[in-house]
Formats: C-alpha cells, structure tokens, sequence
C-alpha cells in the first residue's frame, strides 16, 4: 500500500509543477532560509587521583603526618554552572592502627586555583576540597595531615567525589 502512496505522491507533484509552468534554475540564483536548532547538553564529569588510600607515619611527638594526592578534575557544564570536588573519609574494616580510631582527624590543604583547604573528622567525614566555575579541566594537589593520638603507621580510605550540576 505505501508504494502505491508515494506513486500517487510524486504524479501529483509532477503534475502540480506541470500545472505552475517550468522554471530553470541558474548557477547565479541564491537561496537563503533559517533553521532554529536547539540542543541540551548534560554536565558531564572526570575525576583522576592519584591515590585514594593514604598512608601516614605517625612519629612520637605529636606532630602530624602528611600524605598528598594528586587529581586532574574535568568537567563540562553550563555557563557559571558549580563544579565541586569533595574528599570523604571511607571507613574501614580494620581496627586499631588503620587511621579509623575517634581521636584522630585529617585536616587538607589545597594547591592550585579552585582548592580549598578542610577538615576530616569523626563529626564530619565528607568536605569540599576545590569549587569552580564552568567547564574546564583543573589540576591540583591536596596535601593531608593526619592528627593521631598514636604514633604509628595509619592508613584513611578516602572517596573523591566530582559533581556538576
């Protein structure tokens, strides 16, 4: 049934073109017309650490231990929209020594445009380390301290979480 539609279609425009007269188009004839597209991208996000355990060798003498990673943090949004880096601090399965004991906390300061500078502890496990605005690829190093009451080695599971909205 439809090729018996489309012959009907195309004798029908024959015969209407016939019906208007012939026209010769010519290299020199020039046709302009607008076409509106419209299109919606969603944020779209890429996150690389270097490391998402950290290892901390805590001295005697109560001064704290860093470990630092580095990320590359890419991210297409729309204009002016928020780009967030967020640091969590994972529990482990493990017991004492592994970083999770309550008087410890893990403070971080930020390097390069955008970083920020937090606190880990037990009250709060999650913090923002890095805003940015629009689209781009950032790249920057957060360097962690670990404040342990124990001298020792110490490892802290982290989660490094990018959003866009």
């Amino acid at each position: 049934m439809r090729p018996l539609a489309l012959l009907a279609a195309v004798l029908t425009c024959a015969a209407a073109s016939g019906a208007a007269g012939t026209r010769t188009a010519f290299a020199a004839d020039a046709v302009t017309a607008s076409v509106v597209v419209t299109a919606q991208f969603s944020s779209r996000t890429s996150l690389r650490v270097s490391t998402d355990v950290l290892k901390f060798d805590v001295a005697a003498g109560g001064h704290p231990a860093t470990a630092a990673v580095d990320f590359s943090a890419g991210a297409r949004t729309h204009t002016g929209g928020d780009v967030m880096l967020s640091v969590e601090r994972r529990r482990s399965a493990g017991g004492a020594g592994d970083g999770t004991e309550l008087e410890s906390f893990v403070s971080f300061a930020g390097r390069g445009n955008g970083t920020l500078d937090g606190v880990l502890d037990s009250a709060s496990s999650q913090a923002v380390a890095g805003r940015w605005t629009g689209s781009g690829l950032r790249q920057g190093r957060l360097v962690f301290a670990l404040h342990a009451g124990a001298p020792g080695a110490h490892i802290v599971p982290v989660r490094f979480i990018l959003s866009a909205p």
